[in-house]
């Protein structure tokens, strides 16, 4: 008789985890994201289920789709579960197998672009609800799910147009979940608001000339000082965070130059007329914005009279969702996480998801990617989760949606 063997690799993977491989082998990565071949798979997810399917353009090439599980009763406010499905590039040379392929290793580790950042959130919420609509219960409120677009481009042709759209006036959402980020330790972090994004483009003119010449008010030195403006401000509040134990990166303002323009290569002996410095800076919501934007317009006045800036994006959101158990929604999540023995950490996230644009008009939301014990990897070369992490994920929202869909206020 042959002998039996337990290993991982001869066990039948669960369908969760191989719906989950499937779909991260669509290619929705950016500039020419697959969205299509993203829609067919959730409506076939959503036919399988059962769940209502709704596609709502919401600008040229955009499609939201959106999910209904409709509850007992339609008035209450309802429960949303965002996702987006778009995905960075990567750099194949980087990773130890194609970011593509959805690889398993030996020891369950899946590698492939968008395993943590969201296509792990998207599949959890699905198989959690493939799950309890067996059960045949019935919940108080409607649970919609929806999977936007472009959040991985800041949002400005998905969700920030979604929530302007009469289609999501109809939801009548009360409260969100979102994504969050892995914790390496054996918590969970729970983000109950963001960093604003604001991309800032800094134009430094100046006089052109020789190369072997010093040439007065060229734009290289204008261009030196906002550079140096700039950094000067990120190295103080990296100071502050390393220096204070009790703050996370999300309760600093981070800045970073990100883009650098000037000059004709490789013409090296012709001083150019003008460079520009392109930076990225999250603001925490603490800080005052106003007072901030003065500060920007400080520092291109120190570096000459005609420097000027523009905002490729200024997110302007600041509000936050209430982590006090005297607040009903959070009360409710929280107190069910920790009837499953979830140990919860709460910071402000220190990117920027698709939640932010249900805050700004007063919805409470959360971003939560149930995934501890996980290196952060978002973005990140080498991006994996392990199926047995992906698995408890799935566990955990069956108990989380069905307490927050059973909300009474």
């Amino acid at each position: 008789m042959p002998e039996h063997t337990t290993s991982k690799q001869q066990k039948t993977e669960d369908q969760a985890v191989t719906n989950f491989r499937e779909y991260l082998r669509i290619k929705t990565v950016h500039p020419e994201p697959d969205y299509d071949g993203a829609i067919v798979f959730l409506q076939r997810m959503a036919a399988e289920i059962g769940l209502p399917c709704k596609a709502v353009e919401v600008h040229p090439g955009r499609v939201v789709l959106i999910m209904t599980w409709l509850g007992e009763d339609p008035s209450l406010p309802t429960i949303l579960l965002n996702s987006h499905t778009d995905v960075v590039p990567v750099f194949r040379d980087q990773w130890k197998c194609d970011p593509f392929e959805a690889k398993k290793m030996e020891n369950g580790d899946i590698y492939a672009r968008g395993t943590q950042v969201s296509y792990s959130l998207i599949l959890r919420y699905l198989e959690a609800i493939r799950r309890l609509k067996r059960t045949n219960k019935n919940f108080k409120r409607t649970v919609y799910l929806s999977f936007m677009p472009d959040e991985e481009v800041g949002g400005k042709n998905g969700m920030e147009k979604f929530v302007q759209h009469e289609e999501f006036k109809k939801l009548n959402v009360g409260f969100g979940l979102d994504e969050g980020l892995a914790n390496p330790t054996d918590a969970y972090t729970v983000f109950y608001g963001e960093r604003a994004p604001w991309w800032v483009r800094v134009r430094c003119p100046g006089r052109p000339g020789h190369g072997s010449r010093f040439i007065e008010d060229n734009c290289a030195e204008k261009f030196r000082k906002i550079i140096n403006s700039f950094l000067d401000f990120r190295a103080h509040e990296e100071k502050k965070l390393k220096g204070n134990s009790c703050l996370r990166l999300g309760d600093v303002t981070t800045v970073n130059l990100t883009n650098v323009e000037g000059g004709i290569f490789p013409q090296f002996n012709v001083v150019p007329t003008e460079m520009y410095a392109g930076f990225d800076i999250r603001i925490t919501p603490s800080v005052d914005m106003v007072a901030f934007e003065e500060k920007i317009k400080g520092w291109c006045r120190e570096a000459g009279d005609d420097v000027t800036y523009e905002f490729y994006q200024k997110c302007q959101i600041q509000e936050t969702t209430s982590t006090d158990k005297s607040d009903p929604w959070w009360n409710t999540f929280s107190t069910t996480c920790e009837n499953m023995g979830m140990k919860l950490e709460t910071e402000i996230f220190p990117a920027a998801t698709d939640i932010r644009f249900l805050r700004e008009y007063g919805i409470p939301a959360i971003g939560f990617s149930p995934m501890n014990n996980t290196p952060i990897l978002l973005h990140d070369h080498n991006e994996f989760l392990n199926e047995d992490v992906f698995l408890k994920g799935i566990d955990t929202y069956c108990q989380i949606i069905p307490a927050l869909a059973n909300k009474i206020l």
